[in-house]
């Protein structure tokens, strides 16, 4: 025997204007609410940001800035023996405990020979030699941006082989030398004494963190 089911009636609804209406309010005060405290969030937030001491860390405009180098700078002077006093950590120096040098020498094309030296932890040498040339830079003549390959001479058409060396800092009797890439990752301070004054050198360093260079992570040199 089917069961018929039977259905009751709907609920009568009751529309009462003050429930509605007090509903309405409560939402409207929520959203204004959460929008002033978003807006006060968003506006601690930048005050924040506005507040802290940008660095190179940080991204500041001066590492986004581009690097001028040293104009005119006389490669004939330049040339000869300089002792290495500190770098940035780098892959081709990891061997590299003791004293490091190196020596350019002047070719009557143009060109200078790179010879790198330096001591290790046995206490035999490492030696590399290299070729730099001259990158014309528009608007400054003799300026100090070169390039540097350490690849055989066949390979020098090749782009990649080649890397920065720009003379960022140099004194006026040629005795202290600072020189990194572009890109801010390698550093050198350079000098002609076997071992630079400890003031001389930090002078260097400051310079070169006004550059935006990761100074903190320098290493010292046979100190």
């Amino acid at each position: 025997m089917p069961f018929r089911t039977h259905r009751a009636p709907p609920p009568t609804v009751v529309f009462d204007d003050r429930v509605h209406s007090a509903s309405i309010g409560t939402l409207a005060a929520a959203f204004c609410v959460g929008g002033a405290l978003t807006l006060l969030a968003l506006t601690s937030t930048r005050a924040a940001r506005a507040q802290a001491v940008a660095g190179p860390a940080d991204g500041a405009p001066l590492m986004r800035a581009p690097l001028q180098v040293v104009a005119p700078v006389d490669l004939k002077r330049y040339a000869g023996l300089w002792h290495e006093q500190a770098r940035l950590p780098n892959r081709f120096q990891k061997q590299c405990t003791g004293p490091v040098t190196a020596e350019y020498t002047l070719l009557d094309d143009g060109s200078v020979e790179v010879r790198n030296r330096c001591i290790l932890a046995d206490g035999n040498f490492d030696e590399s030699v290299g070729s730099a040339r001259v990158v014309p830079v528009a608007g400054q003549p003799g300026a100090g941006r070169l390039e540097v390959r350490f690849a055989p001479e066949w390979l020098g058409w090749l782009p990649l082989v080649w890397g920065d060396y720009w003379i960022l800092k140099l004194d006026r009797d040629y005795q202290v030398a600072l020189v990194g890439t572009p890109n801010r990752q390698y550093l050198w301070v350079l000098s002609r004494a076997p071992r630079l004054d400890e003031a001389a050198l930090q002078a260097e360093l400051d310079y070169a963190r006004t550059l935006g260079f990761d100074v903190d992570k320098v290493e010292l040199t046979g100190r």
